[in-house]
């Protein structure tokens, strides 16, 4: 039950800053609405939110731990700090330059990203000055990551986990004064993105301070292509495409909506919520399994391994299938309770309520792909994983072109297609890394992990049918309880509390294993501190 604990202590980290970042997104559509300058705000961060995701949020750590674990395992402390130096100046060095080359280049970049205003050039230049002051966040999250793993490779978990909650501090304070002072749009929306880099800047320090606390001293040199280097980059990178593939996707998603105007902001909107699971459970299960998934791998544990697994994908289960349910079955009851404000309309929370639906059956693809690319990773092998995530990639491209150009032309939302193709394009990924799992022999699914599993989903069922009566409700429950807001809030509760007697009722858990998560596991490190 440690990798479950864990798993809490990383969950419960994230949910803090998540919660921090709903709040942040609904004072960003009270602000903007879904026009020119919500699409401008999610443009500037397109990259910047892709490159956290890919390596703050653990795509990067994960495929890095094995390679600076090896190291310090055979070679010592001291090797493992030069093998990272070397690597966190290589990979800074080449980010920064990517970096200025795109604030160059974005003036003629921009008409392409946000196509459909191309006829008012005063959205495209403030989308511009927007993206070029977000941009240096790449940067800092290139030194994040690599910080990142190897704090998680001295079972240092909590620090990587909490430091993301300052983006969301930063750019709430960034919205705190035009709440007071009344301010152009334009003048707001730089200074929210101005506060993104900000943010970036207190992440890489904290996380460098950490390192330093844990007594490994790197160095940031001149870039240079040693072994050590090439080594790093031959398996973290592909191994950060590979557990990314559901980010990289997402780009291809919102580069295409940029010829219909509002719709980057749906998509946006709707990506926060979807992506809740898979930062909550799937990030945090993904990093607790790589560590002991390489120590049954190096000791020869196979069944050791098999059972890892198998814990991994209940517990990522019990806590997904539920957030699917809810987001499939009450989506526009959820986003118009919580969004719908100021220049944020039941209209925009409609429109972004069926596309969330159509991500939601996507969500346990998006979480099982973060469980089940450890154990590639465990062994060293990110090459696979990669092209799994090209197929996935060209699945998302070729069905989301497809959908959302025969979608605006039967009248229908074209936004609608691409989450239908993200949702098919995970299924693909997760059935591929399975399957050379299971032919392999790395996995097979035992009797009892079949049965648990068949309990969990037989609960999130009876939530379901629960949240569906007060769906239709709606109307009804929100003069009950005299807001929607509260309204949310209670049908929420009352659906997570049915679901968690479900599982105990069903015997998904028992008090014992309940117990066992919060327990110490023996001879393994706190919480306190920086643990």
């Amino acid at each position: 039950m440690s990798l479950a604990r864990n798993t809490l202590v990383q969950s419960s980290l994230t949910l803090g800053s998540r919660i921090l970042g709903f709040a942040r997104d609904m004072a960003l559509a009270a602000r903007f609405g879904q026009g020119p300058m919500m699409d401008a705000f999610t443009t500037a961060l397109m990259l910047p939110n892709m490159f956290r995701r890919l390596f703050a949020e653990g795509a990067f750590a994960q495929a890095f731990v094995p390679i600076y674990g090896e190291v310090r395992a055979h070679e010592g402390e001291e090797a493992a700090a030069v093998t990272a130096s070397e690597a966190l100046s290589f990979l800074l060095a080449v980010v920064a330059g990517f970096c200025i080359l795109l604030q160059v280049v974005m003036p003629w970049i921009m008409p392409w990203l946000l196509s459909a205003y191309q006829a008012q050039p005063e959205v495209l230049r403030v989308a511009v000055t927007a993206t070029q002051l977000a941009m240096p966040y790449l940067a800092c999250m290139t030194v994040a990551s690599l910080l990142s793993g190897v704090l998680n490779t001295g079972g240092r978990f909590a620090l990587s986990a909490a430091v993301p909650v300052f983006l969301n501090l930063c750019t709430l304070a960034a919205l705190l004064p035009p709440m007071v002072l009344p301010m152009p749009q334009e003048t707001v929306l730089l200074m929210v993105t101005a506060a993104v880099t900000i943010s970036g800047l207190i992440q890489a320090g904290l996380l460098w301070w950490g390192v330093r606390r844990l007594g490994v001293r790197l160095k940031i040199g001149l870039p240079r292509i040693t072994p050590n280097v090439r080594h790093t980059l031959a398996l973290a990178v592909p191994g950060a495409l590979a557990g990314g593939a559901l980010q990289i996707n997402s780009l291809v998603s919102q580069y295409l909506t940029g010829s219909d105007e509002g719709a980057r902001s749906v998509l946006y909107n709707a990506d926060r919520l979807y992506q809740l699971p898979l930062g909550l459970v799937g990030v945090a299960i993904g990093l607790a399994l790589v560590p002991r998934l390489t120590k049954a791998f190096v000791d020869g544990d196979h069944e050791g391994g098999q059972r890892t697994l198998d814990d991994g994908i209940n517990l990522a289960m019990a806590f997904t299938l539920p957030a699917a349910v809810a987001l499939f079955v009450i989506p526009f009851f959820i986003i118009d309770a919580t969004v719908t404000r100021g220049a944020f309309t039941s209209a925009d929370a409609a429109r972004t309520a069926d596309v969330l639906r159509q991500f939601a059956w996507g969500v346990p693809a998006f979480v099982l792909a973060k469980v089940l690319t450890p154990p590639f990773f465990a062994r060293q092998d990110t090459r696979r994983p990669m092209i799994f995530a090209i197929a996935s990639v060209a699945v998302t491209v070729v069905l989301g072109s497809a959908l959302f150009f025969w979608f605006r032309s039967r009248g229908w939302d074209g936004v609608l297609g691409l989450a239908v193709a993200t949702s098919t394009a995970a299924w693909v990924n997760v059935a591929l890394l399975g399957g050379v799992l299971i032919r392999e022999n790395s996995w097979r699914p035992s009797p009892a992990f079949l049965s648990r599993l068949g309990r969990v989903v037989a609960a999130s069922l009876v939530m379901a049918a629960v949240l569906f009566v007060a769906s239709v409700e709606y109307p009804l429950l929100s003069r009950i309880f005299l807001a929607k807001e509260i309204a949310v809030l209670v049908v929420c509760g009352v659906g997570a509390g049915l679901y968690g007697a479900c599982l105990l009722l069903f015997r998904a858990v028992t008090p014992g294993e309940l117990k066992g998560v919060l327990r110490r596991e023996p001879g393994g490190g706190g919480v306190s501190g920086l643990d």
